[in-house]
């Protein structure tokens, strides 16, 4: 690499007019307070007015980014980062294995399958072939028991929505089968590839992208036949807002139901012997008091991942003759570390738990006589460890904040690690180094947080800093590798990534603690890193920007709110911004479990309005340069919530610090995005940040 420097000044915003937001007399009525609504109109995303005012804003979020003197370096040198070859860990069925490979810059990755591991590999599926724009994504991908059929799901414009094909292996034709209208859902073949389970919902009557989905259900797709004969398999229209999750047993003897309510990872468990004309269905948790999750079976044993009298984790196993919970038995106990997940290859149960956010994988025996520790390379995250307990391999990825994803296999009778497929990369590692500290949140809470940076980082304050979170619905934030969080290290940005309560990172004690009434606690996790981060000599209030997506959006834009000192600049992506409604669009009452009830509980209100973004901005006060970003298609949390957050910012800001809303066409929550979109968004956020966090650029190219 011969590297070319650029260096740029931060450039001064010129003064911005923002497009007129028409407000509206809405009012409504909450326990007695009243609340004003004056940008429900946005909430139409086909009105020509709605359009009209998006265009507008999109030009002028362009006038300032593209203005930018460095933009367009710091564009090839994301690209140059981002280009080089990745894959994912090969699964087997049959004899067959399949994987997804992207050359570097292929906006979608490519579904190939070998005969054999060392087969020649041959192509059975290209999603960039399904649209000029890389806007139609595979979703999801199911194989076949014996390896000769795919079932994979497709979006639009990254939607939720999917809809269901069928590929022949062997000769890469799709069947003539087409399932629509399908809905967090997985398939989950038959043992004699006949047919595939599948969760959707009835058929929108209106807005398919607004609407509320309720009433999920399971049915069973049988080739060769409509889908307006499929048998609905299981539903509860005793209560709309279950959710459903259905899978095939490994021996293919069993159906595993799963009933989670909302957004809750606990969840009920069923099983159905499908060996049953009759359909025998024994209930191993009537309940929704803990997860039970099928790690695998043999014969009527099967052994269970629970949090039942255990919230962060263990393993159970239950027989189907005797299934009483007093008869139940404990394999692995739990740990003072949240078994994140777990799998059985080679009768071996290989348990992945998370140790202060990062992986530590343990071996047992079937029995849950413990074998030893899989040494990994770093602090960082093992994902996969995929197959059958009657498997002889596996294969997981390995990554961090400096490593993109390495390929490693398992022989699981040697039980040896070894690089499989090892990315080539335009960078060095050895130029970064990642820690973990520990910081005291408002109520004496002990948070971690990833710091990653260059080597002979000058604790004098001045360091641009991106402080990122999400802390919410039990999902774990671990060090993972991001281009983009790369290009501003490169830039001389540390990364800081703390573990907030909402999250899963310590179990569901520390999910619930940032949950319904306690969600406050989240935003005093995600402050006390940016005092800490400031009182440690990392940076500054002016030097520090904080970022965040979906939950993370809420999260961002409620801290912003809160101590507008404190941040040099902000980044809310498809945030849930108006905390009172967002029960109203598609799958947004699902949340109702980690952010309560604004309209059935008062007591949850009167938590959710003192922090909701929409309604809690302060006339008179400046608050950081902002940037809103959301999908004209996100059909997750509705795009509308950013629109009105947005309008109400501009008509409220206090002095010159922007306020900017990117929305991209054709784009959804963010699943299925091709590569071309995320660099650009990418490159816009981080010149957002280098416009107003003293960054002095220097940008290495490759020439």
């Amino acid at each position: 690499m011969n590297p070319a420097n650029e260096t740029a000044e931060v450039s001064t915003l010129p003064s911005l007019t923002y497009p007129a937001a028409r407000t509206v007399d809405q009012v409504d009525d909450y326990f007695g307070t009243k609340v004003s609504d004056p940008y429900r109109w946005m909430e139409d995303l086909d009105s020509s007015e709605v359009t009209q005012w998006i265009e507008q804003e999109n030009q002028l979020t362009r006038s300032v980014l593209d203005g930018f003197p460095a933009r367009d370096a710091m564009h090839r040198r994301m690209m140059d980062l981002i280009n080089f070859e990745r894959f994912s860990a090969p699964v087997l069925k049959g004899s067959r294995y399949f994987y997804w490979h992207n050359t570097g810059l292929q906006n979608q990755s490519v579904l190939f399958w070998t005969e054999g591991l060392d087969g020649e590999p041959k192509v059975l599926l290209d999603p960039n072939t399904l649209s000029v724009d890389g806007t139609v994504a595979v979703i999801d991908l199911s194989i076949s028991d014996d390896g000769s059929l795919a079932a994979y799901s497709i979006a639009d414009a990254g939607s939720d929505w999917i809809t269901w094909h069928v590929r022949d292996v062997a000769t890469g034709d799709d069947l003539p089968d087409v399932v629509a209208w399908s809905k967090f859902s997985s398939a989950s073949w038959l043992k004699d590839s006949s047919g595939f389970f599948y969760q959707g919902y009835d058929r929108p009557k209106e807005d398919a992208l607004k609407e509320a989905n309720y009433f999920h259900k399971i049915f069973l797709h049988k080739l060769g036949t409509p889908q307006s004969e499929d048998r609905l398999i299981f539903d509860r229209p005793d209560d709309k807002e279950i959710n459903l999750g259905a899978g095939v047993s490994h021996d293919g003897r069993y159906l595993l139901i799963y009933q989670t309510k909302g957004s809750s990872p606990n969840n009920q468990l069923s099983i159905r012997d499908l060996e049953d004309p009759q359909g025998t269905t024994v209930t191993l948790a009537d309940a929704a008091d803990a997860v039970y999750s099928v790690i695998d079976s043999d014969g009527t044993r099967f052994w269970i991942h629970t949090t039942f009298e255990a919230p962060n984790g263990r393993v159970m196993q239950v027989d189907l003759t005797d299934p009483a919970r007093s008869q139940w038995k404990t394999i692995i106990p739990e740990s003072a570390h949240k078994l994140d997940s777990i799998g059985m290859i080679d009768n071996t149960l290989i348990a992945n738990y998370l140790a202060n956010a990062q992986s530590m994988v343990m071996l047992y025996t079937a029995d849950g006589a413990p074998l030893e520790r899989l040494e990994l390379p770093a602090i960082g995250t093992a994902a996969g460890f995929e197959g059958k307990r009657t498997d002889t391999e596996t294969f997981y990825q390995f990554s961090n904040f400096t490593t993109p994803a390495t390929v490693y296999r398992v022989d699981m009778k040697t039980r040896q690690s070894t690089i499989f497929r090892q990315p080539k990369l335009k960078f060095d590692p050895a130029q970064f180094e990642t820690k973990q500290v520990f910081y005291t949140s408002k109520d004496g809470t002990r948070v971690p947080m990833f710091l990653s940076y260059k080597k002979g980082l000058a604790l004098d304050g001045k360091n641009p800093t991106l402080l990122y979170g999400y802390g919410g619905f039990n999902i774990s934030l671990r060090p993972d590798f991001s281009a983009g969080n790369l290009l501003w290290m490169e830039m001389g940005g540390i990364y800081a990534q703390p573990s907030l309560r909402g999250g899963g990172e310590y179990g569901e004690a520390w999910h619930e603690a940032g949950t319904r009434l306690n969600k406050q606690n989240v935003f005093d996790d995600f402050i006390a890193a940016a005092e800490w981060l400031v009182s440690n000599g990392y940076t500054s209030p002016s030097r520090l920007g904080i970022s965040g997506g979906s939950n993370g959006g809420l999260l961002v834009a409620a801290c912003e709110l809160q101590r507008p000192d404190l941040f040099g600049a902000a980044i809310a992506a498809v945030g849930v911004m108006d905390m009172l409604r967002f029960d109203k669009f598609t799958i947004g009452w699902a949340w109702k479990t980690d952010y309560g009830a604004p309209t059935e509980k008062e007591e949850e209100f009167r938590a959710i309005f003192r922090y909701s973004p929409l309604h809690n901005i302060r006339p008179g006060v400046e608050y950081p340069p902002t940037l809103i970003t959301t999908g004209d298609h996100d059909d997750r949390v509705y795009p509308a919530h950013s629109f009105k957050f947005a309008a109400a910012m501009q008509a409220t800001q206090t002095g010159p610090n922007p306020i900017l809303i990117r929305v991209e066409t054709r784009a959804g929550h963010g699943s299925g995005m091709p590569l071309t979109k995320r660099v650009e968004i990418i490159v816009d956020q981080l010149t957002f940040l280098a416009l107003h966090l003293q960054v002095q650029l220097h940008i290495e190219e490759t020439v």
